[in-house]
């Protein structure tokens, strides 16, 4: 029998075991063009797309049952363990001591000068982890924007909110996000 994507996540959303085996070839590409998007972000990390996609799918593994309603639903939870990754993966870039070459980045209109790609990486997750203790669906907004490289009506169908209320979030959480940044 063919089981269909929504069949799978409400399998998935249960607990079954396995399901996610079947599950993740339905959407591998979607998945690998996911993790291309966060990977070019930080270029400099030397991430590799394929390696991304098979870390989010063991954080998946572990597991017990993720609540995704729908296949849009679920790349914003795959977003978001591929950003956890990254940031693991940046943080211990820095602990080898590589990365240290002073540049300025544009974090989509934040010019930062910051001391590589893994300090920029960690800096920004350190003002997301500040701002969720505000406002965790501008964390949400921010991620599926600017980690995902999703555009607003992406995001909007993936967090489940209007077109405009998403504008309006990814304004606010920039703003904090540079406000953090620039703080001494």
């Amino acid at each position: 029998m063919d089981e269909t994507l929504h069949d799978l996540l409400a399998a998935y959303r249960r607990g079954d075991p396995g399901v996610l085996d079947r599950l993740v070839p339905l959407v591998y590409d979607d998945l690998r063009r996911l993790a291309h998007r966060h990977v070019g972000q930080w270029p400099n990390l030397t991430l590799d797309t394929t390696g991304v996609v098979h870390e989010t799918y063991l954080k998946l593994v572990r597991q017990r049952a993720l609540d995704a309603n729908d296949k849009a639903h679920f790349m914003a939870i795959c977003s978001q363990a591929m950003r956890q990754y990254i940031v693991s993966y940046a943080r211990q870039k820095l602990t080898d001591k590589r990365g240290a070459n002073p540049l300025m980045q544009d974090i989509h209109g934040l010019d930062i000068p910051v001391k590589g790609e893994a300090e920029e990486l960690l800096l920004v997750d350190q003002a997301l982890r500040g701002l969720a203790d505000v406002d965790i669906r501008l964390v949400r907004v921010f991620e599926c924007r600017f980690f995902a490289g999703l555009t607003e009506e992406e995001t909007a169908e993936a967090l489940g909110l209007s077109l405009r209320t998403v504008q309006r979030e990814w304004m606010r959480a920039r703003a904090w996000v540079k406000d953090m940044l620039s703080a001494p």
